[in-house]
């Protein structure tokens, strides 16, 4: 709130509120003197009061916790009643993040943003992309789950994804689908015909779903990136391993937009030139 008052109205405006947050919280002046430690006659007089003088500011403060608002909304200082705290809160939370094939949570905000842009850094290479080999190699030891629930749970998310109305942006670091080609750090192990088919899954995921979804590849030693998804204008979610931290306030979701938009801005290899990264790689690949 940006219009300055005069110090009357200050004042009205404070006894205004006040007696508002009173109405909306359901208690009597009595209750409220009781809870800040005053007569009741002190609120009374306060609330009763024509003058331009203000109560001192611990007398607001004290209201102002035991009502549940913020000082400065009493004080006409903000549009917003609500805490600082609260206010936090309501933009920002901790969500759980389980290790699962089908993560429930991510699912709900897909469907939620339907029809909106999704813009996604993944922390590794997401299960849709996946050939079956690959999610019975990474989750059987992890999860005790059959390798069908595996296939079976990233099918699922694939065919939600190719009728899905919302359109895809996907950044991964180029060292990602390098270790994955040359079997090195979280890839190690894998045979090269597993390497070889996963390589060949993506480049078929990356032709035929062009150009609703579109991959670029960016180099991590010019721009870093934590895991990070943008459901449209609705909410960006940061991956931390075991939580998501959520953000749902307009500025913070327009600060992760703009970090995401960057990764593609500077990207070495586009959506078109992919199919041809992947081919070099998998010819690279030896027995």
């Amino acid at each position: 709130m940006n219009t300055k008052l005069d110090k009357r109205h200050r004042a009205s405006q404070f006894r205004e509120r006040l007696r508002q947050a009173i109405e909306d919280r359901n208690i009597t002046q009595s209750a409220l003197a009781r809870d800040i430690g005053v007569e009741r006659s002190t609120v009374s007089q306060v609330l009763s009061d024509r003058g331009a003088r203000l109560p001192n500011a611990q007398f607001v403060g004290e209201c102002a916790s035991a009502l549940g608002v913020s000082a400065d909304w009493l004080l006409g200082l903000s549009d917003r009643p609500e805490r600082a705290a609260d206010l936090l809160a309501a933009s920002m939370e901790l969500t759980h993040a389980p290790r699962a094939m089908v993560d429930e949570q991510i699912f709900e905000w897909h469907q939620q943003a339907a029809g909106y842009k999704i813009r996604h850094v993944p922390a590794a290479l997401p299960d849709m992309f996946k050939s079956d080999a690959l999610l019975e190699w990474e989750y059987a030891p992890h999860l005790g789950r059959t390798t069908q629930q595996a296939i079976g749970a990233s099918r699922d998310r694939l065919d939600w994804m190719r009728h899905s109305k919302s359109d895809y942006e996907i950044a991964f670091p180029l060292h990602e689908i390098q270790s994955l080609a040359r079997g090195q750090g979280y890839y190690a192990g894998l045979s090269a015909d597993m390497r070889r088919d996963q390589l060949d899954r993506f480049r078929d995921f990356a032709t035929v779903f062009y150009p609703r979804t579109r991959i670029y590849v960016f180099d991590a030693r010019m721009l870093f990136s934590a895991p990070i998804t943008i459901f449209g204008p609705l909410l960006a979610v940061v991956y931390l391993g075991q939580n998501y931290l959520v953000f749902r306030d307009a500025d913070r979701i327009a600060s992760f937009t703009d970090h995401f938009d960057s990764l593609i801005r500077q990207a070495q290899i586009t959506s078109r030139e992919l199919p041809d990264l992947l081919d070099d790689l998998r010819n690279d690949i030896r027995d």
